[in-house]
């Protein structure tokens, strides 16, 4: 064991309580570790949660990771508070991952997305598990907004939804296609430009169809849609899920809701009304949530700059976290209490 200590690489230490002290630190110290192919040590693992250390898609991040970058790796164990993780070489591949769970697929897939688009080969990646989940983005937030998104700075991926994955069960699975990134451009939002549409979208999977039918009534009486969609999923868990598409001349930002137990389809749809006229009176191009997904490929990019609504802990957290591994910049500007400018220099 010392004799393989020695020939590992100067470790960074992170202290995973640091911050907003969720899972984010873990995922993020793993994706630029697998980018710098420098080693950390994590401790107090998800420190600042309720249930701490390594949950099963934690521990899934991890596993996948240490397969992608054939990493060596202490501490990859459910609930451990500390982790060792040391890349030796990330390989592009056809790679199948199942959490097991309704544990997030898509917070699988942008652990991974990073270090397998900056390889010189495409990649295909195979996931299983949740795939609308409330503290994760949805895959809908990844196909509509997130990856059109960074199409604009050069990322090709291809992304499916095989099977919708709601909690507790969890069983969809997500298909994503990673090109190589061959040109890089700067990503310039501070303005939207005209906006083009406003449509919303709501779905049941083996739930009453009424459900998803009082929610676009909903929000067709409280926003100036253009037009609403209901579309279906495959699946074998039970779920809801409805998102407002805003589309601009240089945007499209989408905002969701998850149906809960015991919370009438209105009462969503409603919330989900007040958060897209929010921002809509709010001038800035991205919400708080794309603002804290654009840092790292940004960094990695030609940087660029945008507006955000607001800077959240968690943000502010990532950019902590990015700073540790790579020499960059990344500078918030509040414009006002509801705009803020971002700047990544690289």
């Amino acid at each position: 064991m010392n004799n393989i200590l020695a020939q590992l690489p100067t470790t960074i230490q992170i202290d995973g309580s640091q911050g907003e002290g969720g899972g984010q630190i873990l995922r993020t110290a793993l994706a630029l570790s697998m980018i710098t192919g420098q080693a950390f040590e994590l401790i107090n693992i998800r420190a600042g949660r309720k249930k701490s250390g390594l949950m099963r898609q934690h521990l899934v991040c991890v596993q996948a990771s240490q397969q992608v970058s054939q990493a060596y790796v202490e501490g990859a164990e459910l609930h451990s508070q500390r982790l060792y993780f040391a890349p030796q070489h990330v390989q592009s591949g056809k790679y199948q991952f199942q959490i097991g769970s309704a544990g997030s697929t898509t917070l699988v897939l942008q652990t991974l997305l990073p270090a397998l688009l900056l390889q010189d080969q495409a990649s295909e990646i195979t996931i299983s598990g949740g795939t609308h989940n409330p503290l994760a983005p949805t895959a809908d937030f990844i196909e509509h907004c997130f990856l059109p998104c960074l199409k604009k700075i050069g990322i090709e991926v291809d992304f499916k939804l095989n099977k919708a994955g709601f909690f507790p069960i969890g069983a969809g699975e997500i298909q994503i296609n990673i090109q190589p990134w061959q040109q890089r451009h700067p990503l310039d939002l501070l303005q939207c430009g005209q906006q083009q549409a406003l449509t919303a979208h709501a779905a049941v999977l083996n739930l009453v169809h009424d459900i998803a039918q009082r929610e676009l009534a909903t929000l067709n009486q409280k926003l100036e849609l253009t037009a609403q969609q209901q579309f279906f999923f495959d699946g074998i868990s039970q779920g809801n899920t409805v998102y407002v598409k805003v589309e601009y001349e240089h945007h499209t930002q989408l905002f969701t809701a998850l149906g809960e137990m015991r919370k009438r389809s209105e009462q969503i749809a409603s919330e989900l009304a007040k958060e897209v006229q929010h921002y809509l009176t709010s001038n800035a191009v991205v919400d708080e949530y794309l603002a804290d997904q654009l840092l790292l490929p940004l960094v990695l990019g030609q940087g660029g700059r945008f507006t955000a609504q607001c800077i959240s802990e968690h943000t502010r957290t990532q950019a902590a976290m990015i700073e540790k591994f790579i020499d960059c910049e990344i500078e918030f500007i509040e414009l006002n209490k509801n705009l803020f400018q971002v700047n990544v220099k690289v």
